[in-house]
């Protein structure tokens, strides 16, 4: 099967998602600095919850740029990572209203880590079902990202139960960013 129609659907959620989440901020209730302050925290997860949608959408876009062959393990896979991941804008809105208490942000954590863990599933179905591709073999045979990022969010997890509960998102954003910088520190030390 093709993956042109595959990634345009995958486009369109998450187009979607970040949509939801951006019209689920709340207005502030009058017009001066005072009432945007008043919404920090909602701004502050809704800028949480754009990187780790836009990083999604990145890592996606990257991986299906290579890919020639998907089939029905790999269309169900991602539905069911879509999924979980289409509950994002209501773990946005319940740690915006939540901030500092930690079973919302605990929620949004997981969701995070279950995507990392489907997208890793996805990735092997990707392998199954174009054996040929070696670019697609040698991009995703490095499992260091998604071991990061769970040891990072659990980390997280285990801060924000014990002391402060925003560490959870922060441990999000930080995995997200370690993504991004990892390869360029890699390159740098070789």
């Amino acid at each position: 099967m093709e993956t042109d129609r595959f990634e345009a659907l995958i486009d369109a959620i998450l187009a979607i998602i970040i949509t939801i989440i951006v019209l689920e901020i709340p207005l502030p209730a009058s017009g001066g600095w005072e009432a945007l302050y008043e919404l920090r925290y909602d701004f502050l997860i809704y800028a949480a919850s754009f990187i780790v949608c836009f990083n999604f959408w990145n890592y996606n876009n990257n991986i299906f740029s290579i890919v020639n062959k998907i089939d029905s393990k790999v269309i169900w896979s991602m539905g069911v990572t879509l999924l979980i991941f289409s509950l994002l804008p209501y773990f946005t809105i319940f740690v915006g209203e939540n901030f500092f208490l930690f079973f919302p942000q605990f929620i949004y954590g997981l969701c995070f880590i279950v995507t990392a863990i489907l997208s890793a599933i996805i990735g092997k179905f990707l392998m199954e079902a174009d054996p040929g591709n070696i670019a697609l073999h040698l991009a995703l045979n490095n499992h260091h990202p998604m071991y990061i990022t769970l040891i990072l969010v659990s980390v997280g997890i285990i801060i924000g139960y014990f002391i402060y509960p925003p560490a959870i998102i922060a441990s999000c954003i930080i995995s997200i960013l370690g993504l991004w910088l990892l390869p360029k520190i890699q390159s740098y030390l070789s």
